[in-house]
């Protein structure tokens, strides 16, 4: 890593993400319950879009919004900031959570994480198949081929505990009907949610939210923010994309991918001690409160994290802002 790649990348510009994901949570929080996700996705980009532009870095967008819904993007392969800094690769999510927002659920955030070039995993926007457990379990009782009972038990030990005292975050989806049988029948307690993986992913690193291990396929992109997210905080994952049809497997091909039956470590997706993470809460969740107005402006609730010092911050601001219905 360069001198100047060190002088940018510090705890400076750690802070200064925080204020893109609280602008594009503020954006969405004026959409939640709405019932219009694809506009709240878009006031979402529009507002990280601006935030990013006004930081001194010369970033690249890796992980960017995906083509799967077709929703509006900062897409992959955008350059962003004012480009007078060294080159810096961004994971974002502008809204993570358009369903729960457009239906004012829980967990929903704004989501960013930064690291020097190369070291995000340029994954497709396909499935990926992801196991992930917080730092005091051993990564290497993580297996994806194993039966799920099996793996569970392993990591009952590791806890200090017993199968039946997990409790494991299942997306709620047809496509995971086999996992939960297969989880019930281990005696594993399930928390079934509706979306947010990458928040369900680190609530596996905090104790006080009562989940233990997050199993299951969702978006490959998500994965690699969550990935970002544990390089930071701890905590363990393993990923393998998952192809429908010969136009993904061609789409991961284009994006330098040839072992396409590969499992991914935490350090494949996010590799490095450079890595930085902000979230901010658009609806209340496990880990964030959401946007909350009062008179004259709003409150929000973000989380910042940094690998190389190992520091994680929870900041609560409020600001001077008409919060308009």
């Amino acid at each position: 890593m360069s001198e100047e790649s060190e002088n940018v990348m510090d705890r400076n510009l750690t802070l200064e993400i925080v204020r893109v994901t609280e602008a594009a949570a503020i954006a969405a929080s004026k959409l939640v319950g709405r019932g219009d996700k694809v506009m709240a996705d878009q006031v979402a980009v529009d507002a990280m879009r601006d935030a990013l532009n006004s930081l001194h870095i010369h970033g690249r967008v890796v992980i960017g919004e995906g083509e799967r819904d077709k929703a509006p993007m900062l897409y992959i392969g955008e350059e962003v900031g004012t480009k007078k800094g060294p080159k810096i690769d961004i994971a974002l999510d502008p809204l993570e959570g358009t369903d729960i927002t457009a239906a004012g659920g829980a967990n929903a955030l704004a989501v960013i994480a930064m690291t020097d070039e190369g070291g995000f995993l340029n994954a497709p926007d396909v499935y990926m198949q992801k196991i992930a457990v917080g730092p005091d379990v051993n990564p290497n009782v993580l297996d994806l081929d194993a039966p799920i009972g099996d793996v569970l038990q392993k990591i009952a030990k590791e806890k200090g505990t017993t199968t039946e005292e997990l409790m494991v975050c299942i997306l709620d989806r047809p496509r995971h009907e086999e996992l939960i049988r297969d989880v019930r029948k281990s005696g594993a307690r399930i928390n079934l949610i509706g979306d947010g993986d990458v928040s369900a992913i680190i609530a596996t690193t905090d104790s006080d939210t009562g989940i233990d291990v997050y199993v299951g396929s969702g978006g490959a992109p998500e994965g690699v923010l969550a990935a970002a997210a544990l390089q930071c905080i701890g905590g363990s994952m393993l990923g393998r994309l998952l192809f429908r049809d010969d136009d993904e497997r061609g789409r991961a091909e284009h994006w330098g991918i040839t072992d396409l039956n590969k499992v991914y470590t935490t350090d494949d997706l996010a590799k490095g001690d450079n890595v930085m993470f902000a979230a901010t809460g658009v609806t209340d969740g496990t880990m964030l409160h959401g946007v909350r107005c009062y008179s004259g402006g709003v409150k929000t609730s973000s989380i910042v994290m940094r690998s190389k010092s190992g520091t994680v911050r929870h900041i609560e601001t409020k600001h001077d802002l008409t919060c308009k219905n």
